[in-house]
């Protein structure tokens, strides 16, 4: 077995397609789903999380890659109307630590801004010790300006605080004495434990109000919006660009897996039905682009979530692993 340094390993394969989870695990936005929550009563935008931990221990089994939480820390059920993961997002990842084994931990994406850094560090570094080094970072610097100014903050701003949180970040996960401030490391204080990872990395999901150059620089990886092929090639082409075979270029997709394998696709917002063949076709599209991995979200999923996973884990993953013939050819 190889051996895994950093938990980009997980879902960064040379030449292949890596697939991981969206959370939560439910299908709310299906006819089926909107009728089960409005019996049980819950508002919309608010998942089933009622079979949560059994799911997600099935994800775990089943070969993904990885799963992905969202860091919704206010429910905006006028603008936004999406709860996301519901809990927050350091218990939540410390939660998944215990329940699983073997997939990569993600965040899609922690907003630096309206944390202090120092607590950021702690808690990411508490849930990789915890995960045996299997915490990827996704950060953003957060597009709902509800939160901003509850918390007393500058929305303007964030886009500083987000670079000053990423320097104070990698700092503070190495030996050296806590930062301070301009620069500066108090070594009689120190910030424990350590990450399990010689360091954490960090993703970044859309731009987080930087420049090009400053995200190549400073980031291991990219999680850019779901789109189509031509608008994927082209980011992943000026990420490879900036960073060659460094690092991890990430999407999403919203799956609803059809019956029939070869049902054509039918688009949907950030996604499409569509049968098991067209997705793996569309899979190869996107390796083919450089996409390393795609997290899928199943909340459109006509089909219940436990059935659809167990297809994905039995047809598209066994296709996913096998070598591409640049690869073959490479050996």
């Amino acid at each position: 077995m190889a051996i895994i340094s950093s938990a980009l390993d997980r879902i960064r394969k040379p030449g292949r397609l890596t697939l991981g989870i969206e959370l939560p695990l439910d299908n709310d936005w299906s006819p089926a789903g909107e009728a089960k929550r409005r019996a049980d009563g819950r508002p919309g935008g608010v998942p089933d999380l009622a079979r949560h931990a059994e799911l997600v221990r099935k994800v775990d089994a089943g070969g993904f890659a990885a799963v992905w939480m969202r860091d919704v820390p206010v429910f905006d059920s006028v603008r936004m109307g999406d709860a996301g993961s519901v809990y927050d997002v350091f218990t939540h990842l410390g939660f998944l630590a215990g329940i699983t084994r073997n997939v990569a931990l993600g965040t899609a994406a922690v907003v630096l801004p309206i944390r202090h850094p120092m607590m950021i560090a702690k808690a990411a570094a508490s849930a990789d010790a915890l995960s045996g080094g299997r915490l990827i970072l996704g950060v953003a610097s957060g597009d709902r300006p509800v939160e901003y100014p509850l918390l007393g903050l500058d929305f303007e701003s964030r886009g500083e605080r987000f670079r000053e949180a990423v320097a104070y970040m990698r700092a503070a996960w190495t030996p050296g004495g806590l930062p301070i401030g301009d620069g500066t490391r108090e070594p009689t204080l120190d910030l424990l434990p350590r990450p399990a990872q010689p360091t954490i990395p960090l993703v970044v999901a859309g731009r987080a109000q930087q420049s090009e150059p400053w995200i190549a620089q400073n980031m291991d990886g990219r999680f850019v919006y779901p789109g189509d092929i031509m608008r994927l090639a082209a980011q992943a082409a000026a990420w490879r660009a900036a960073r060659g075979s460094e690092g991890a270029f990430i999407s999403a997709f919203h799956l609803d897996l059809a019956d029939d394998p070869d049902e054509a696709a039918t688009p949907h917002r950030f996604g499409a039905r569509m049968g098991r063949n067209r997705f793996l076709d569309h899979l190869e599209a996107l390796r083919r682009v450089g996409v390393d991995h795609m997290a899928v979200l199943l909340r459109r999923s006509v089909r219940p979530v436990d059935e659809v996973l167990d297809e994905l884990a039995a047809e598209i993953l066994p296709a996913l692993d096998a070598p591409s013939p640049a690869v073959v050819q490479a050996a």
